[in-house]
């Protein structure tokens, strides 16, 4: 009888998931709670008006994909600070998911990672109130986002290939889970596979009905992700 040769045990798939507007609707109460502390804390830390502050939020989350990233650049804000000023609420209250979002995600098979431009303190406090932090196995927040002392978060294609290396993971086997065609597109240009989370009030993300060619897949919630996610493969 011929023996068959041992196959070679592939590395398990690896989720990275975004945190807001994907596995949560942040954009319902957070959001909206969240400019209006960054705003008041530019106002504060920078001596300018509302109108002022506000305009400068937009220009650096734009321009760098974290108003955080334009403050310490340009201006020495002081990260942590800045960070705790604006994400210093309570969480609970203002949480909005879908139903059975725990139960949908352990349908997906594998290790899941958040992966998220929010501070490390706030994306905790999300996944505990959410009922998911069990299901998670590392937290990559906007803290981890450093290279040689400068943040480089979300769509940075450095930060995507150290975190690749940091797992010993072949960009094939990931697969990353966001609200954001920036930060998709950066992903696929290193071979990771991507899932578009279609959230209606995500910039941008409603003009895009169909499947650009950096989208594997294109979903409305975690429950059709579970029930698709094999397409990936």
């Amino acid at each position: 009888m011929r023996s068959t040769p041992l196959a070679k045990k592939q590395p398990d798939l690896v989720w990275l998931f975004d945190l807001d507007n994907t596995l949560h609707n942040a954009s319902e109460f957070i959001f909206p709670l969240i400019d209006d502390l960054m705003g008041q804390s530019i106002q504060h830390l920078l001596q300018m008006d509302e109108a002022q502050a506000d305009l400068l939020r937009r220009t650096y989350w734009l321009r760098y994909g974290a108003t955080l990233i334009g403050l310490v650049k340009h201006h020495g804000i002081s990260a942590s600070d800045f960070l705790h000023r604006s994400h210093d609420f309570d969480i609970q209250d203002r949480i909005r998911s879908e139903s059975y979002l725990a139960q949908h995600l352990q349908r997906l098979p594998g290790k899941k990672i958040i992966f998220t431009n929010a501070p490390a303190n706030y994306a905790h406090r999300v996944i505990q109130a959410l009922g998911i932090h069990r299901l998670f196995d590392r937290v990559f927040s906007v803290e981890d986002m450093q290279r040689q002392q400068r943040y480089r978060p979300k769509p940075s294609t450095a930060l995507m290939q150290q975190v690749l290396a940091e797992l010993h993971l072949p960009a094939a086997h990931c697969i990353f889970v966001d609200d954001t065609l920036r930060n998709l597109k950066a992903a696929y240009r290193l071979g990771i596979k991507t899932v578009h989370m279609a959230h209606p009030a995500t910039p941008f993300s409603s003009q895009y009905a169909g499947r650009t060619s950096y989208i594997d897949l294109r979903v409305h919630s975690i429950r059709q992700l579970a029930q698709h996610w094999h397409t990936l493969l």
